[in-house]
Formats: C-alpha cells, sequence, structure tokens
C-alpha cells in the first residue's frame, strides 16, 4: 500500500506535491526492491474523505501520483479513491493504465464516519467495460470504519459482490485501519466464498502473516509496514523485510 501524504485541496495538504510524489515514487520503489507483487496507491492523507465523489483536483493529482509510481516500477499497481469513489479509480486506472481498483462498498449501504455509502456497481461496471475492461474490481465486504445498513449473512453478501456487483476479488478487513480480521470471520468467509478469490486488506503483520496465510488467497499491507507502526508515517524497509521472511516462513534476518 502507498498512503499518499495529503493532496492539494485537502486540509492537511503541505503546499508541495513535488514532495508527495518523491515519497510514493520512493516507497513504491522500496517495496519493489524488497519483494512486493503489486502496490496500490490510496489517497490516505485526505481526511476526512468525501463519501463518494472527489473534486477535481484530486482526481488530476492522484492520475499523476499513481502514473509516476506505473513509470517507476514493473509491478502491477492499483488505485483507492477515498472514501468511495469508484467511477473516479475507474478512470484513473483507464488513464494511467492502473490494473486494478479497490472499491470499499460496491454494492449495499453502509454506515461510516462519512455518513452512507451506498454501492454503485450499476455505474462502476458499466464505466469498466466502456473505458477500461482489462481492470479489476476488489471489493470490502463489511468494510473496516463502516456497519451494513441492513445485515444479510455473509453467504449473501459475498455472492452478491461477486455474482451482482462484478466484484473480481473480496477484501476482508478488522473493524479498523491497521486490525486484522476475526479469524472466525475468515474462516466463515472462506466457506462462504464458494471459489472467488480472498484477500486479506488490513492488519497482517510480521506477528500474524504465517497464521493468516492459509486462510486468504493474498494481502494488501500497510500499516504494519510503516515506522513504529504508524499508519501515516513512512515505509521501514527493515518491516517490510521481516513480514516477507515470516511470510515464507523464513527466521528473522534470514535472506529472502
Amino acid at each position: 500500500m502507498i498512503h499518499l501524504q495529503p493532496l492539494p485541496g485537502s486540509p492537511r495538504y503541505e503546499g508541495s506535491l513535488e514532495v508527495v510524489l518523491a515519497r510514493a515514487r520512493d516507497e513504491a520503489q522500496l517495496l519493489v526492491e524488497e519483494g512486493v507483487d503489486g502496490l496500490m496507491v490510496e489517497n490516505f492523507g485526505d481526511a476526512p474523505f468525501y463519501p463518494d465523489e472527489v473534486p477535481p483536483i484530486t482526481i488530476a493529482a492522484m492520475t499523476r501520483a499513481v502514473s509516476e509510481v506505473i513509470e517507476s516500477t514493473a509491478v502491477p499497481v492499483g488505485v483507492n479513491v477515498l472514501r468511495n469513489d469508484g467511477r473516479s479509480a475507474i478512470a484513473i486506472a483507464a488513464a494511467t493504465g492502473a490494473q486494478f481498483i479497490r472499491v470499499n462498498v460496491l454494492t449495499g449501504a453502509t454506515v461510516t464516519d462519512q455518513g452512507l455509502l451506498q454501492g454503485r456497481a450499476h455505474d462502476i461496471a458499466r464505466l469498466r467495460a466502456q473505458f477500461a475492461p482489462e481492470v479489476a474490481i476488489f471489493a470490502d465486504v463489511r468494510v473496516k470504519h463502516g456497519r451494513p445498513l441492513a445485515e444479510f449473512s455473509l453467504a449473501d453478501e459475498i455472492a452478491d459482490l461477486v455474482e451482482r456487483g462484478g466484484a473480481d476479488a473480496v477484501l476482508l478487513t478488522g473493524a479498523r485501519t491497521g486490525e486484522p480480521p476475526d479469524l472466525e470471520f475468515l474462516a466463515e468467509a472462506r466457506r462462504a466464498a464458494r471459489g472467488a478469490r480472498l484477500w486479506i486488506a488490513s492488519g497482517a503483520s510480521r506477528e500474524n502473516v504465517a497464521q493468516l496465510a492459509g486462510k486468504a488467497d493474498g494481502a494488501i499491507v500497510g500499516t504494519s509496514w510503516k515506522r513504529d507502526g504508524e499508519t501515516t508515517g513512512p515505509i521501514d524497509r527493515s518491516r517490510v523485510r521481516a513480514f516477507l521472511q515470516a511470510a515464507q516462513g523464513k527466521p528473522a534476518g534470514g535472506r529472502r
């Protein structure tokens, strides 16, 4: 995960897009050097987030950031436009060549700190078909920092994401950023998935990755790779290396 620092137009923006882009490039190169399989670029620094459509300046800044990450690395790159602007994510992917997007609420309705987020799978699917048919959609089920407005069985929620919403992979998170999903929740999701790809999308760490590895098809990792485990901090190479060694079943300090 490449958590972008605050972008132009956001409350905490510090006045230099070049500084934001330089850090994104540096972190992308660090992660690829350490052996990650892909990268996702996200406007995490823009809190408090717009619930749905972000303004044009955010789309423009993210398009540039995603382009520079793609140009500086040779792994698949994705994009997540927080809090739930999947349509802009598709547009950015179409313009930059990004290979996947993340959508926090693709189907249904979820109560969050931004208010009520409603799925726009009908719009996103049509935009993808028209402009970026090769782009994969990763969609959260019971996304962190939110609760479903009306809770259905997990099997029904996952089936709706995949069969009716067009999701290519289902993401599982804990309750908040940096928290892992409950193991019973993971087991239930695996039973309910009926072959759909499941990814852990928060809380994977050096300490639990071996336990989680057999329960999902992949992981999106952010907070546990940051200095001192602080989500807004810079990526710490030693933490990345320790995580990947643990994921491969190697002792700390061993060769990758």
